[in-house]
């Protein structure tokens, strides 16, 4: 289900929160199917739960999942977690395309870009 690198400078909770978040945006995770609880990832993960409630509790704050007192931890309706995530690519495309403006990179060179994103082929520039 989910894997850690231990290596990697990116907190754990980082790390769980990323995993999961992939599991419900590619659909491994179904709308209002239960996550494991805090207890039995942490065990299967061999961490502390504390780091997996970090994490629990930061999805549930950005809309991934959501709590039923005493039933478990499930995962958002599929529609709310893609547009969820959409708005957070959109800030951060934002932040970066402000950035490459600054730089002098033009608005047409953002556009091929763009068109080869959408078409496959990304053109190496330095």
């Amino acid at each position: 289900m989910l894997q850690l690198n231990y290596r990697d400078a990116k907190p754990i909770y980082e790390q769980i929160k990323d995993g999961i978040r992939h599991l419900l945006l590619s659909n491994a995770i179904l709308a209002d199917e239960k996550l494991p609880s805090v207890r039995e990832l942490a065990s299967n993960l061999a961490i502390n739960p504390n780091t997996i409630q970090r994490a629990y509790r930061e999805l549930e704050a950005e809309g991934y999942i959501y709590s039923k007192q005493g039933k478990g931890t499930f995962a958002s309706e599929a529609s709310f977690i893609h547009k969820t995530r959409e708005q957070e690519l959109l800030t951060a495309f934002d932040h970066v395309v402000t950035e490459l403006f600054v730089l002098d990179v033009t608005r047409e060179d953002l556009g091929q870009r763009m068109e080869n994103l959408e078409q496959g082929r990304v053109a190496n520039h330095g």
